[in-house]
Formats: C-alpha cells, structure tokens, sequence
C-alpha cells in the first residue's frame, strides 16, 4: 500500500506538473505543446513505477484500472483494495503538491479551465458515450499491452531486469500520442478522480468548477477498459 501511494504520488506530481508547466501562465514552459505533456507523463510512469517497486509495491500498478484488470486475469483480489486505496490517497497527495510546486502561477493565469485541466481531464468534444468509449479503449490497450510485455509468450523470463518500467513508460507515451486527443486520456481512475477532488477542495486562486458532471466518464471508462483486457488476457491464456 504505502508502495502504491509513493508511486502515484511521483505519478501525479509528474504528470500533472509537466500539463501546468504548459498551460499556466508564466512559467518558462507555457505553450510547449502536446509532445511536450505526453512524454512528461510517460517518464512520470517511469518514476512512478520505479519508486512503487522501491517502496515497497511488487506490483507497481499505481491505477486501479489496472489493479482489477490484473486481478481479473489471476483470479487473486487479495490487494485490490488495499492497492486501490494507495492509489488514491498517492493522487490526492500529488495533486496538492503541484499546486504548493506552482502557487504563484495560479493566481496569473486568469482562464479557470486551464486551471483544473492541471488536475483532472476535460474532453475535447463533449460527447458522453463517445467519451466514456474513448477511455475503454485507451485503457484496453494500457491493460492488453502492459500484460503481453510481462507474458511468458515474450520472454520466459519476463523482460530484462529494470527494463519493465520504461516499456510501460514507452506504452503511456504511445497511448498519449495516438489516442490521448479526444479525453486527455485519463486512463486511470485515480490519476483523475483524486486530482479532481484536491481542485475542489484547495484554495486554488480565481478556479472554477470542478465539473463533477464529467467525473464519472475517467472513472468508469477506464475500470471497463482494464476489466475487458484482464477477461481477455485470461481468455488468451497470456
């Protein structure tokens, strides 16, 4: 659990750190761009993985869609619970890092909704059952590829040791960079809902709301998405 948490709070400080350094006024990377973010958060995966697995975490999962799936495809729940709440506490405790990392930059940056895109996702075309799609798919291929990387179909031995996080991290930048654009690709129940809830209750300057209406969609698109790609990993026998 405290493996988890360390990990998605790595994650999140990361993460969410390089989408304020690009959208926050003033700061010395403002407008940088999509690449910019994408690969920010795929070597905030890298770091997060790293540190779960140091802190004490033999799964490194640091996203309960991903927990399930996993669970899903051996049958064993014995950590989801206390994994996802790891997760969750590791995001909330991210977000209100990057809020204190950035404190000055709040309060200069006049557009509210750049503001809480530095916490939680926000599609680009408001459609909800496009939307919700958009996260089951993102995060089928999270789930399917993360499993086929550690398949013993791979490598008997599973990947060279220490190479397993910078293929997942390889993988979050190849998701960001083909299917991130319509959702922001939260992919990550946590990464967006925990962050969510940090926006909603700091004293962040001049913020918006929060848009609870949206919240359920990066919740339960990516839980669908790791809960099919755990059936069919089982299914595939890999």
């Amino acid at each position: 659990m405290f493996g988890e948490f360390m990990g998605t709070l790595v994650l999140i400080l990361m993460g969410n750190g390089v989408v304020a350094n690009v959208l926050l006024k003033k700061s010395k990377a403002e407008d940088a761009g999509w690449m910019v973010i994408a690969t920010g958060w795929a070597l905030a995966v890298m770091a997060g993985v790293f540190t779960a697995l140091a802190c004490g975490s033999s799964d490194a999962h640091l996203n309960p869609a991903v927990t399930l799936g996993f669970a899903l495809r051996s049958g064993d729940f014995s950590r989801v619970a206390t994994n996802i709440a790891g997760q969750m506490a590791g995001a909330l405790a991210g977000a209100t890092l990057v809020w204190l990392h950035f404190f000055p930059h709040w309060r200069e940056t006049p557009d509210a909704d750049r503001k809480r895109a530095c916490f939680c996702t926000t599609p680009a075309i408001r459609h909800p059952a496009a939307n919700l799609l958009s996260e089951i798919i993102g995060t089928f291929v999270l789930v399917l590829v993360a499993g086929a990387i550690f398949s013993k179909a791979v490598s008997t031995a599973g990947p060279a040791a220490g190479l397993g996080p910078y293929l997942v991290a390889s993988l979050v930048w190849g998701i960001g960079l083909s299917l991130g654009g319509t959702t922001g690709y939260a992919i990550n129940p946590a990464r967006d809902l925990g962050p969510r809830i940090a926006y909603t209750i700091l004293p962040i300057a001049k913020k918006g709301s929060a848009d609870w209406g949206y919240a359920t969609v990066p919740v339960i698109g990516p839980l669908l998405g790791g809960a099919l790609a755990g059936w069919f990993i089982r299914l595939a026998h890999f």
